[in-house]
């Protein structure tokens, strides 16, 4: 507790409070105060999630820093917020992002900056609710709310097709969850409560299992994106602005594979294990069929957009493979992938405002220009492709090893990403970065500019000191996902 709130309730609303500030500087007339107030927003946030990290205590596997207050008490909704080994490290990324895009917009965004900033703020505390909520109804709003920042982010400072993007990227997400909803509903009816840990303990038979399964997997698997929801995700990083981009890979993927352990496999663990086979199938799909995909794209974000796809499929894998490396895998994945991807994007968007070309055969010998940056770059293209001593290795690696104790053609059908992930992206790399100066455009290019080189600092040093030393992520979350497990296990028919 500090000052008499939780610190969950602090990282939730501080953030949204800032942005209400920052709105109400008045527009650009004041565009200067409006970054200054978001930055310091963005910094709050961020200082407020350090304790949640450094007070943890690593050796309890259930929620900490819980939070409960009544909310609508006629239907027995509760404000009840709560973290364990599996969430806590998702608010971290969260805050830690939204520090860097508001770092990454402040000279690049010129029209409508203190809505720009203040979307980004009310986006965080939004989606540090979803982390924290452990009420389905609570769970819920913050699920759906935070669409709303981001569909304006998409339709206003987006491109040339923002309006079709932000509406497609809307309409899949808010009809898969109205199914998530009804899921809730008849959750209460059996239970008589909207508790999700309270859900745990429902006995639910095979059929309402399965039933309840899909209308979780329609909200979730459409927000990872699996095959074959995944269609709006490259319209959607083709059209967003790079700060949208970068919160849309970073952070909003990772709520649908969080729902899948938070809600899926506890609440209905029988049917998890029935349908493990199609959820691995599909995993597999993507993981194969979208790395190849991806190398045939010839715009750099759609190539980074379906290079997300595929290792988010690695990320269905694990979990669904119901052993500790499996999931300990995949959540190391996903945090991973949360700096890579935000790396990436930031990368292409340096490229962008000066070129305002994302098309990979516009560019050519960037190297010669940008020495510094051309590091960067190939630094995160290296940890997209899984290299040894990065952060994207040390999750591929245990999410391999796990499938190698469920079936040796699930590791071995997993494993062919590393070679796609490789081949995307170092052909994106050769093409963009190495070779001659292709043009007169790149020719004039200059290398980063000290806020550029900040924020890509910052993500190299996650990358690497990840990649270096993963036990701090990984000592987090052992025992909340060995908890997990073993309800798992437990059959409640």
């Amino acid at each position: 507790m500090f000052a008499g709130l939780s610190l969950l309730s602090l990282v939730i609303w501080v953030p949204i409070a800032a942005g209400v500030a920052v709105l109400a500087t008045g527009g650009d007339r004041n565009a200067g105060l409006a970054r200054v107030l978001a930055l310091i927003g963005a910094l709050a946030g961020f200082a407020l999630s350090l304790p949640l990290y450094a007070q943890f205590d690593t050796l309890q596997a259930g929620m900490q820093f819980v939070e409960i207050s009544p909310w609508i008490e006629t239907f027995k909704v509760t404000y009840h917020l709560g973290v364990d080994g599996i969430s806590v490290l998702f608010i971290l990324l969260t805050t830690f992002t939204t520090v860097l895009v508001v770092i990454a917009g402040w000279k690049v965004i010129e029209k409508r900056v203190a809505q720009y900033m203040a979307a980004f703020l009310f986006m965080s505390g939004l989606m540090n609710g979803v982390f924290a909520a452990l009420d389905a109804v609570l769970f819920y709003v913050f699920w759906e709310a935070m669409l709303i920042p981001m569909f304006l982010i998409i339709g206003i400072w987006g491109g040339p097709n923002r309006v079709y993007a932000a509406v497609k990227f809307f309409l899949y997400t808010l009809l898969g969850s109205l199914l998530m909803l009804v899921a809730f509903i008849y959750l209460y009816t059996k239970g008589g409560t909207f508790e999700i840990l309270d859900f745990h303990r429902l006995p639910l038979t095979l059929t309402e299992q399965i039933l309840i399964f899909f209308a979780f997997f329609m909200a979730f698997a459409v927000k990872v994106p699996m095959w074959p929801v995944h269609t709006w995700l490259p319209d959607a990083h083709v059209e967003a602005p790079t700060g949208g981009s970068v919160v849309l890979a970073a952070i909003m993927l990772k709520m649908g594979a969080y729902g899948f352990l938070r809600l899926s496999l506890p609440i209905v663990p029988d049917a998890s294990h029935a349908l493990s086979g199609f959820m691995i199938t599909l995993s597999l799909i993507a993981v194969v069929y979208i790395g190849l995909v991806a190398l045939a794209q010839t715009d750099m974000k759609k190539l980074i957009a379906y290079s997300s796809i595929s290792h988010m499929g690695f990320v269905t894998l694990g979990f669904f493979i119901f052993n500790a490396y499996g999931v300990e895998g995949a959540l190391v994945q996903m945090i991973s992938h949360g700096f890579i991807s935000a790396a990436m994007f930031l990368s292409v968007g340096v490229l962008y405002d000066r070129m305002h070309s994302r098309m990979i055969a516009d560019y050519g010998g960037v190297a010669n220009r940008m020495p510094i940056f051309a590091a960067f770059f190939v630094l995160f293209a290296m940890a997209n492709s899984g290299l040894p001593g990065t952060s994207g290795f040390v999750g591929e690696f245990m999410v391999i090893m796990g499938a190698v104790k469920a079936n040796f053609w699930y590791a071995f059908l997993a494993a062919a990403t590393l070679i796609f992930g490789a081949a995307y992206t170092l052909w994106m790399v050769k093409r963009v970065v190495f070779g001659a100066v292709a043009n007169d455009h790149v020719e004039h290019l200059k290398d980063v500019t000290p806020r550029e080189f900040l924020v890509l600092g910052l993500l190299a040093v996650a990358v690497l000191g990840m990649g270096l030393y993963p036990l701090p992520f990984t000592e987090v979350m052992h025992h909340s996902v060995n908890n997990l497990l073993s309800h798992v296990a437990q059959s409640k028919l």
